[in-house]
């Protein structure tokens, strides 16, 4: 129990965005085949694509913090020393923080404004 606890921890996001990477490429193949082979287009297909766009981004926030990426310039810390490049990371997450709390009043909004609807092809309320 222990050892996949452990993977689930290193490797959740990982995983998750690589199926959705590959659920995206096959329902949207998929769509172009039913589309132009067959005639007829499936009404479902472009909102789970969505969603499923939506969700890596939410996703590839939490890989990106986790694994210390971020839009930074590499050779502009990597001229510090060892201790230069800890403080650069302290204040790269400070600023992080800083930025998504100031989000989250935006996001609520968002999030109650749109509680009520429900996509119209594949039925999913939100």
């Amino acid at each position: 129990m222990k050892k996949v606890l452990h993977w689930l921890d290193e490797n959740l996001e990982e995983f998750l965005l690589v199926v959705f990477l590959i659920a995206m490429t096959l329902i949207m193949g998929i769509q172009v085949l039913s589309r132009y082979v067959l005639g007829q287009s499936l009404s479902w297909s472009e909102e789970i694509t969505r969603y499923l766009f939506i969700w890596s981004g939410f996703l590839s926030v939490s890989y990106c913090s986790k694994k210390c990426l971020s839009i930074k310039i590499e050779q502009f810390v990597a001229i510090f020393p060892r201790r230069g490049k800890a403080l650069f990371k302290v204040v790269n997450h400070t600023f992080e923080l800083i930025f998504f709390l100031y989000m989250i009043p935006f996001a609520a909004s968002t999030a109650f404004s749109s509680s009520r609807c429900c996509s119209p092809a594949a039925a999913v309320y939100h």
